[in-house]
């Protein structure tokens, strides 16, 4: 399983662009609190021309992560990204490791565009998402300058992150919402009814923290029994249940290192049986409540 292809996980069409639908999340490949020049700069590197490589042709990340870090080192590894989609955030703003605020006046979502397409060397970035909707500011305002942003041709398609369904549809009179990025994963399950949705309307579904399994982990659990029977780990199995969750999931593990990579691209190659889905889907949904 070791040479397994992310093809492995299938396709989705997001807007007029296939992919794999399993990704990369480059949020791990700067420093600690997300903030910094990686602890290994050249692992982070080796770690992102490895993805061609396994047919990882989605990387998602955001101006946020470093701040800028992650965007300038995707450009270093992988421009001019022939046969990649490079989807990237923003609307928050750091002031430090492990902080972020929410800023969505129009001018400053602009201004993250524009950034963006100048610190990943293209001139429109294929799916630009908004990080977070800021409270502050109302909704349409930031949903009308990013609707601007796309008649411009800075921004090819667009999605969302952290979202309920009314903000989705209240985003779609405005724009077409071709993903939503929100936390789920086997045992977080507060997304589901978003999941459900996006699901009956075609949109994809980008679950940050995919790999999290707590303590359905633990050695001698129903998940660690059929992580051995597969010859796999506990954590690829998480990721081929969550693939296996809904056409239109597109999971983004994301590792600074390079075996870590090696290891989230093997779960692809995991087929569950019906019933080991529907027994972790049950544990996982008790564990959730």
């Amino acid at each position: 399983m070791s040479h397994t292809n992310a093809s492995s996980a299938g396709q989705f069409t997001l807007g007029d662009l296939q992919i794999h639908r399993l990704g990369f999340g480059a949020m791990r490949i700067t420093g600690r609190g997300i903030w910094g020049e990686p602890d290994d700069r050249a692992e982070a590197l080796r770690t992102l021309r490895r993805l061609p490589e396994l047919g990882v042709n989605f990387i998602d990340t955001a101006d946020s992560y470093g701040p800028y870090v992650s965007e300038d080192l995707i450009r270093e590894a992988l421009h001019p990204y022939d046969g990649l989609l490079i989807a990237t955030k923003g609307g928050l703003t750091r002031s430090g490791p492990d902080q972020w605020a929410p800023v969505g006046r129009p001018e400053y979502l602009r201004q993250c565009v524009h950034m963006s397409l100048r610190r990943l060397g293209v001139e429109r970035i294929d799916l630009w998402q908004l990080h977070r909707i800021d409270a502050k500011v109302p909704r349409e305002e930031q949903f009308e300058v990013i609707r601007e942003m796309q008649k411009e041709g800075l921004i090819r398609h667009v999605g969302l992150s952290e979202v309920g369904i009314e903000e989705i549809e209240a985003a779609r009179k405005i724009f077409r919402v071709v993903t939503v990025q929100n936390r789920y994963n086997l045992i977080d399950r507060g997304s589901e009814a978003v999941l459900d949705y996006c699901s009956e309307n075609g949109i994809g579904f980008i679950p940050w923290f995919p790999l999290a399994a707590g303590d359905l982990a633990k050695p001698g659990s129903k998940l660690d029994e059929i992580a051995r029977k597969a010859g796999a780990t506990t954590s690829q199995v998480a990721l081929a249940w969550v693939l296996r969750r809904s056409p239109v999931m597109l999971p983004i593990p994301g590792t600074g290192k390079v075996a870590h990579l090696d290891d989230n691209v093997a779960g692809a190659g995991i087929q569950l049986s019906d019933v080991d889905f529907r027994t972790l889907d049950s544990l996982g949904r008790a564990a959730s409540a």
